[in-house]
């Protein structure tokens, strides 16, 4: 787990900073050596709306993860304000969404019209989940770059982000 003194835990407790909530903490600082995202792609793994299942997610975050990419899962019950939020602060080159609820259309619109309000269009969007095979059209025409569904491995979804994300230029 990634160093954090001491001090960092009781100003969280205390509601110092600019929110009273503990730092997130991804999956990379949890399991793997902390190592600068240079050269590493960095993906941020949501589960947005009221869905409450969020095994598929941690597992393709954890593939992601072994496949030497940054990830930063940010939990259940997400909000599209929330998730864009966070792929901007966390300079992420991609987003994938995992949606089981049905709210797929809604949820992917406002992500995506979000990240193009806030300049951030040049961030890549996949998801998966149940996605009924009509609406992926329209997912893409919103710019949803790919939509994974059931029975897709982690394999094809790593290689398609290193595929279509590719790695950050330096600098």
């Amino acid at each position: 787990m990634k160093n954090r003194s001491q001090s960092d835990v009781t100003a969280w407790r205390e509601g110092e900073g600019q929110r009273a909530r503990p730092p997130r903490i991804s999956l990379t600082d949890a399991y793997s050596p902390i190592v600068t995202s240079a050269g590493r792609i960095r993906v941020v793994v949501a589960k947005p709306g009221l869905d409450g299942h969020d095994r598929g997610a941690k597992v393709v975050a954890r593939a992601l993860r072994d496949a030497g990419m940054e990830v930063i899962y940010t939990g259940l019950h997400q909000t599209p304000e929330q998730i864009v939020e966070t792929t901007i602060q966390e300079d992420a080159d991609c987003v994938g969404l995992s949606v089981l609820s049905g709210a797929h259309m809604t949820l992917f619109a406002k992500v995506m019209g979000l990240l193009r309000e806030r300049g951030a269009d040049d961030v890549v969007v996949f998801g998966g989940g149940i996605i009924p095979e009509d609406d992926i059209p329209m997912l893409s025409e919103l710019g949803v770059a790919k939509v994974f569904t059931p029975g897709a491995t982690t394999q094809s979804i790593v290689e398609w982000v290193r595929e279509n994300v590719g790695l950050p230029s330096p600098g």
